[in-house]
């Protein structure tokens, strides 16, 4: 399906700014590259921040803090939590392939993702709280399978819940090149729950 104006707009301005970086890319960068007028630029955005926003909102905030809000009314176990995520993060990576300069890559995104949260105090808040929620719910995820047996008793639930958050943290951008690959993914959570398991 083809996205509307206003996604269309966000999408490039995200390849732009990763790609360029935030200070180097500007409206009229924007305009060019979309082949479209300035003033209905300035329609669906107001200036270049609430653009740049809209950008991390739309793409990566929004996405993961909606995926766990879905499970904070359930007992969520460790197998949900890991699709959950690997649900975002494959979303990204869709999105991401879709960039006609393919010389985008993981790490370009990942210094946008630090320049937004230095810039913009606002999404740095919001970021956090989606990390604290994240962490909630890896804790809730530990206790419960704790509670059927189905991991082991004496982990200890906060460590083994930071690893779990910050798993994410470690990906080789290098290796994920252009191609965004996020393949480990998988392997990764599933071999730390693995760890965790009580032999049968």
């Amino acid at each position: 399906m083809k996205p509307d104006r206003k996604e269309e707009i966000a999408i490039k301005a995200l390849e732009l700014f990763a790609l360029n970086g935030y200070d180097s890319t500007s409206i009229s960068d924007l305009q060019y590259a979309l082949d479209m007028g300035r003033g209905t630029l300035y329609y669906y955005f107001r200036d270049k921040d609430e653009l740049f926003t809209e950008v991390m909102n739309r793409f990566f905030l929004t996405p993961k803090q909606q995926r766990l809000n879905s499970l904070l009314e359930q007992t969520v176990t460790i197998p949900e939590m890991i699709q959950a995520l690997l649900s975002y993060l494959y979303s990204l990576q869709d999105l991401l392939t879709q960039f006609e300069n393919k010389h985008v890559n993981t790490s370009n995104v990942v210094t946008l993702m630090n320049t937004a949260y230095h810039r913009y105090p606002e999404l740095y808040r919001k970021a956090q709280r989606i990390y604290e929620k994240e962490l909630f719910l890896w804790k809730r995820a530990l206790q419960h399978e704790m509670q059927k047996g189905i991991i082991r008793r004496d982990i200890p639930v906060d460590t083994v819940a930071m690893m779990f958050t910050h798993l994410k943290d470690g990906f080789d951008t290098a290796k994920a090149g252009v191609t965004m690959d996020f393949s480990a993914f998988p392997q990764q959570y599933n071999y730390l729950y693995n760890l965790l398991k009580i032999e049968e």
